[in-house]
C-alpha cells in the first residue's frame, strides 16, 4: 500500500510548500525548473523540508530517467548499474539521499561520472556538506539550504492530506512535528489507520505507539540527539549515556554525535572549562580513526566528561550579540589606530597610528564605544 506522504508528494512547484527563497518567482531552483538548466546540487535542509521531492519535480522538468538510491544502502554497483543503464536521450540524475552516509572511496568513484556529465547528481543531506562530502565532488556542485517549514506551512501541508482534524489537533501537530512535514503527515495517516478519527488525544496516543520509535534509518534521530544534548547541558551523565547508546544502537553515524559534542564544548560548556574543546575534538578524531563498534567507548568517555563539566554560555551569548551589531550596523569604520598600513601612502593617512600592544582604550567602532558583549562567570 502506497504511504499517504507518497501519495499526496507534489508534482510541481505550483503544489509545493515552502522554501520560497529557492523556489519563488526569480528564485534559483524556479529558475532552473522553469529553463531546464541541467547541473549537478545539494540540498541541504532538515528532515520533511522537501528535498526529495524537489528532486522529483526538477528531474521531471527535464524529461529525465530519475535514479534514486539511498547513501545507507547503496555502493559503486549501484553507481555502475545506472551507468550502463540505457536511457536513450534522456539525461540521467542521480538522487542520492543522505550522500554524507558515502564514504570517501565511494564518493571518489562518483566523481569522474559527474565531472563528465554523465550523471547529474542531486544529493540531500541533513549534515552540512562542507564536512561529509569530498572537496572535488563538492565544487561541481550548487549548495542549497532549505530551511524547515513553519508553522503556517505545516498548516498547509497537513490540508493537503484532505484528512479531518480540528485546529487544536492541527496546532499539536505543527508543535509536535516541529517543521518536519514528512512526520506530520506520518502521524495523520498512522493516526486514521489506528482510531479512525483525529484528535488531540488519538494523536498523543499515536505517538507513543511503535509507529514512530528511532528505528535503524534514523526517523527520529532529531529527537534523540536533542534529548542527548539536552542531558549533557543538565550535567545528567545517565540520561547522555541512555541516549547515546539509543542512537549507537540505532545506527546513528558516530561522527554525527561527536560532531555535535565538539559544538557542546564551546557553546555550553566554553570559558568554565576551555579544554573541553580539546577533549571533544579528541574524541571526534578518535571516532574518525577507530570507527564502531570500540568508537562508542570513546563517545561514551567524552560525553561523561562533558556531564561533569561546569557550563558558561557566555561566550556563545558574546558573539551571537555581536553579530546582531553587524547586521544593524553594517560595516562600521575600523578605527585608524589599529588598521594594516603596509603602505607609505596608509601612513600618511596615519593607519596605524598610535597602536599600542597592550593599550586599555576601546577599540570597538566609534558608534560601539563602550559596548559589552561579554559577560563573564565566576567559576
Amino acid at each position: 500500500m502506497e504511504p499517504l506522504a507518497s501519495k499526496i508528494r507534489p508534482k510541481s512547484l505550483k503544489e509545493f510548500v515552502g522554501q520560497e527563497h529557492l523556489v519563488g518567482e526569480s528564485k534559483p531552483l524556479n529558475i532552473a525548473i522553469a529553463q531546464k538548466h541541467l547541473f549537478s546540487f545539494i540540498l541541504w535542509g532538515p528532515p520533511g523540508s522537501g528535498k526529495t521531492t524537489l528532486a522529483r519535480i526538477y528531474a521531471k522538468s527535464l524529461n529525465a530517467k530519475l535514479y534514486a538510491l539511498s547513501a545507507v544502502s547503496a555502493g559503486k554497483a549501484d553507481i555502475k548499474k545506472i551507468i550502463d543503464n540505457e536511457a536513450g536521450d534522456s539525461p540521467k540524475v542521480l538522487f542520492l539521499d543522505e550522500i554524507h552516509r558515502f564514504n570517501k572511496a565511494q564518493q571518489d568513484f562518483l566523481l569522474p561520472y559527474v565531472e563528465s556529465g554523465e550523471l547529474t547528481l542531486i544529493g540531500a543531506t541533513t549534515e552540512n556538506p562542507s564536512f561529509e562530502v569530498i572537496p572535488p565532488l563538492l565544487s561541481r556542485c550548487r549548495v542549497f539550504v532549505l530551511n524547515e517549514l513553519s508553522g503556517e506551512e505545516m498548516a498547509k501541508v497537513i490540508k493537503q492530506t484532505g484528512l479531518k482534524l480540528d485546529k487544536k489537533a492541527t496546532d499539536w501537530l505543527v508543535a509536535m512535528a516541529n517543521g518536519d512535514a514528512r512526520q506530520a503527515i506520518t502521524m495523520l495517516e498512522n493516526t486514521k489507520e489506528l482510531y479512525g478519527t483525529i484528535t488531540v488525544g488519538t494523536l498523543k496516543d499515536t505517538l507513543q505507539s511503535k509507529f514512530l520509535r528511532y528505528d535503524k534509518k534514523g526517523e527520529e534521530h532529531y529527537n534523540t540527539i536533542s534529548a542527548f544534548i539536552k542531558s549533557m547541558r543538565a550535567s545528567q551523565p545517565d540520561a547522555a549515556l541512555y541516549y547515546l547508546a539509543r542512537m549507537i544502537d540505532a545506527g546513528e553515524d558516530p561522527k554525527f554525535i561527536a560532531r555535535r559534542m565538539v559544538i557542546f564544548a564551546s557553546e555550553d560548556i566554553g570559558l568554565a572549562h576551555p579544554t573541553a574543546l580539546v577533549v571533544a575534538d579528541g574524541v571526534f578524531r578518535a571516532v574518525e580513526i577507530i570507527g564502531l563498534p570500540e568508537c562508542a567507548i570513546n563517545l561514551a568517555h567524552g560525553v561523561a566528561y562533558l556531564c561533569e563539566c561546569k557550563k558558561d554560555k557566555s561566550a556563545y551569548e558574546a558573539y551571537f550579540r555581536a553579530a546582531a551589531d553587524v547586521k544593524e550596523y553594517g560595516n562600521l569604520p575600523v578605527p585608524l589606530k589599529i588598521r594594516n598600513a603596509p603602505t607609505k601612502l596608509m601612513k600618511e593617512l596615519e593607519y596605524g597610528k598610535g597602536y599600542e600592544k597592550y593599550a586599555k582604550e576601546d577599540l570597538l567602532p566609534e558608534r560601539l564605544k563602550g559596548k559589552k558583549y561579554l559577560f563573564k562567570k565566576q567559576h
